[in-house]
Order: structure tokens, then sequence, then C-alpha cells
């Protein structure tokens, strides 16, 4: 496999990583290329996959940690090779439909989301996606052997596909960005992404590559320093909603205009609905946990 001399790249045994712009911070992302003795797999692809020529568009198939738009802009190259997605994800990857759905955007919105990541990601559905189940192996020759864990919350079918016998793990978007988890998606868990951070560390793993920002993780240490870090994001979130409430009974919609996740002022097609998905899943442990109440008038308090 030739590497091209423009991309930087790492080696970790039978995983190459080229990382992309700023280390694969959004919008792009770090591609994954795992080589066995017959067969080349690639997990993802990142807008930095439509840079890198042969070791991307010489895959044989690719694995999908999950379905957003940033990982699936080299489809338009490899038409012709299977794409395997979690059942979760599938529609997602099949359709637009189903991309819509996982989303959650309100419908005025849609057609604004589509031309987006049309012209910024090379948007295109896969009908013909595969869908595997957790658990799931790929063979790759020589020893060399690929398998799904399915970790979800920041999509419903979010996997983590490590390498064997290398101890690769490609934790997708587990990132461990200083943003912190996503789970803004009518898709996304917050209560699942709680346990998938919880699970991480028991993962069979000496090397961790994340999708965005991080890259490579060598130092077990550094990684769960990050990792914590990482958890901490959504209980500060919490604390800042709660201190919001605090102040006075606010709805949903009073919410998301003040900002919970995102900075006040910073706008796309999708923030609202992001905001308002990620809100409502806080608001709804705070409530199941007895912190706060629905009140007649669709706002929210605290007990």
């Amino acid at each position: 496999m030739s590497e091209p001399a423009d991309t930087p790249c790492a080696r970790f045994g039978h995983t190459t990583v080229f990382f992309g712009d700023k280390s694969g911070k959004y919008p792009d992302g770090n591609q994954v290329i795992v080589t066995g003795a017959d067969t080349r797999v690639a997990f993802d692809s990142p807008l930095v996959a439509n840079r890198i020529g042969e070791p991307f568009d010489a895959a044989d198939y690719i694995v999908q940690g999950h379905i957003h738009e940033d990982h699936i802009t080299g489809w338009h190259r490899v038409r012709g090779i299977p794409v395997h997605v979690h059942d979760a994800d599938l529609d997602a990857a099949r359709s637009w439909e189903g991309l819509g759905r996982a989303y959650g955007l309100a419908p005025d919105r849609l057609p604004a989301m589509r031309a987006k990541i049309e012209r910024q990601f090379f948007y295109e559905p896969r009908p013909d996606a595969i869908g595997f189940a957790d658990g799931a192996q790929w063979d790759l020759g020589g020893g060399v052997r690929v398998h799904a864990v399915h970790m979800p919350g920041h999509t419903a079918g979010h996997c983590v596909l490590i390498v064997e016998p290398d101890g690769v793990a490609f934790i997708g978007d587990i990132d461990l960005t200083g943003f912190g988890p996503y789970y803004g998606d009518a898709s996304s868990s917050l209560v699942d992404f709680r346990r998938t951070i919880a699970r991480l560390p028991d993962l069979p793993a000496s090397t961790w590559i994340t999708s965005h920002h991080r890259g490579v993780y060598t130092e077990r240490t550094r990684m769960l320093d990050a990792l914590a870090a990482f958890a901490a994001k959504v209980d500060d979130r919490r604390e800042r909603l709660l201190e919001m409430l605090r102040e006075q009974a606010r709805s949903l919609d009073e919410l998301v205009r003040i900002r919970l996740i995102y900075p006040p002022g910073y706008e796309d097609v999708y923030i609202d609905d992001a905001e308002s998905h990620s809100i409502r899943m806080h608001l709804d442990e705070l409530v199941a946990n007895g912190v706060a109440q629905k009140r007649d008038d669709g706002r929210y308090a605290l007990r």
C-alpha cells in the first residue's frame, strides 16, 4: 500500500491511520485502513479519504463504525464495494429518508441539511449497505481479524472496531475531544452513551484511535485520563442545566435558545434540533431521578 507524501500517517501493526486536517477535527476525520494477507478494509470514510487515493480506493470493503455525514464522504469513490453497517444504523445508510429520521431534524430543515451534506460531504446513500450485529467478525487473512463491539449512544448503531491480534481499537466518535460526547440526534441516547463510556476501558486494546482531533492513544493512562475528562463534560452540562432551572422554570424551547451544548451565536442548520434532543435527554434524567418536574404549563422546574 502506497502512502501519500502530503498526508500524515502512522502505522500500528496491520493498521494505518491517515490523519485528516487538524488531526481529523470535524468536518474532517481520521481514515483507518487495515490490511491482512488477502483483504484490505477501510473503517469509515472521512473527508481525508478523498485525498489519499490508492490506500482508500483499493479497499475491498468498508466497515462503518457509525453513520454520520462526515463518516461517509468517500462512498462516491468506491460505489462497487460492500459497505457494512450495524443494523441499528442501517436505515440511515440506505436512504436519505432513513438518515433524516436518525438526525431528527424539523421537517422544514431537512432540505437544507441534505443540500449541505451533498455539497460539503459528497453525500449519497447506499441502498445496498449490508447489516451486521454486535460481535460481527471479518477475516482479512494471515491471522488478521476485525470484530465489532456495539457501543451506542452517539448513534444507535455506533460500534468500536477492534483489530486482532494487534489490540488496535477504532473508537470512532467516542472521540475524547474537549467538546465532549455528542448525543444530539433522534437516534442518540445519553443513557447509552454513559454506559458506553463506562465499558470502554474493558475492551481488549492497547492502542485507541479516535475519529476526530485526538488521533491516537498508545498509553492506557493517557487514554483513561482523556476518557474521564470527556465523560465529565456530561456532568458539566447537567450542572449548567440545573443552574438554568434554579434561576426560574423554563420550557424546552427557552432552554434551546439559551443553549447547553453549543455556544450562543453558533449557527448551523442542525443546531436547534441537536440542542433540543440533548437537553430533552438531560431533562428526562432529572425528572426520572426526582430532581426536576415538568409542570402543567410545559415548563421544567426543580423540585
